[in-house]
């Protein structure tokens, strides 16, 4: 009863008519804002239909879906043996992810990427995450970047025609890291930069990265961080408090009208009194001020 609940007031919270002016869109001045579900690992139930409405509640229209969540909608076994996971994610019917994407829909809220699989995983299990990625409706599946997932992915994201989307966390500040390397393995590798990451871990502007490689990037984790010549450096910050130049990687992508979809991730520590819905939504407000005009009484 308390799914139902949250579901039928995610459905009116996001119908057209309750808004009176169409459909709530987080797409501001031309770029997508939306944020990655990592973020709400703190709020109590991660249940697939309260993880969809603190993204309602956070006034967004678009995700990267964590992948546990979609799968324990589906009836992952809960077993730590992989056997028994291997065994279900080779046999699973396409239903339940397809009912995932009608929900989702319905509230008016794109599932962008998904974020599930692992270049270690069986030819059968990897197939099992693009298969899964296709009923969502998703441009494709994100994982860690390095040249031994690239070369592992390229031929299945080839075979499948849908992206493998790399993200990063500090791995950029190893002088013999390259995001060209991975991406030459093929056309359909492309990059989900964590400009935060990025940025706490060499200091360079991620703004010259995305201007140099923007048509191999995909999506843009928003983040704020101090540099690694900080007095607390690396550190998340709460957005507009850190050194992260936010506000010109925003402006940047609005400027070049390229089609990345910037998504937030919370991963600063929450202040009292608050939770990771309201932080997200404050995120959103921020990145929304710094895309659209602001219009000053005469």
């Amino acid at each position: 009863m308390k799914t139902l609940v949250i579901l039928v007031f995610a459905i009116f919270y996001f119908h057209p008519s309750s808004r009176g002016t169409g459909k709530q869109s987080s797409k501001y001045g031309g770029v997508q804002i939306g944020v990655i579900t990592y973020s709400y690992r703190s709020m109590p139930d991660q249940s697939l239909s309260s993880v969809l409405n603190y993204v309602v509640q956070s006034h967004l229209s678009s995700v990267e879906l964590m992948g546990d969540v979609v799968e324990r909608f589906a009836g992952i076994p809960q077993s730590d043996d992989p056997i028994v996971i291997n065994r279900w994610r080779t046999s699973v019917s396409m239903s339940k992810f397809k009912e995932i994407r009608k929900i989702f829909n319905t509230n008016s809220v794109k599932i962008n990427i998904l974020k599930l699989g692992d270049y270690k995983w069986s030819d059968e299990e990897i197939d099992y995450a693009f298969n899964v990625c296709k009923a969502l409706g998703a441009k494709g599946i994100s994982m860690e970047i390095s040249e031994a997932a690239g070369k592992r992915m390229a031929p299945f994201a080839e075979k499948h025609r849908l992206y493998v989307i790399f993200h990063n966390h500090g791995q950029p500040g190893d002088l013999n890291f390259s995001f060209d390397k991975v991406l030459a393995y093929s056309s359909m590798l492309m990059l989900n930069l964590d400009a935060g990451h990025y940025f706490g871990a060499t200091g360079l502007n991620p703004c010259a990265l995305v201007e140099r490689l923007n048509n191999r990037i995909v999506s843009i984790h928003i983040k704020d961080k101090t540099g690694p010549k900080s007095s607390f450096p690396n550190t998340n910050q709460l957005f507009g408090e850190g050194e992260t130049p936010v506000v010109e990687l925003l402006q940047l992508v609005q400027k070049n009208r390229w089609p990345i979809t910037c998504d937030i991730e919370l991963e600063y520590s929450i202040p009292d009194g608050s939770d990771a819905v309201k932080e997200v939504a404050k995120c959103a407000d921020y990145c929304r001020n710094a895309l659209l005009p602001r219009v000053y009484p005469k």
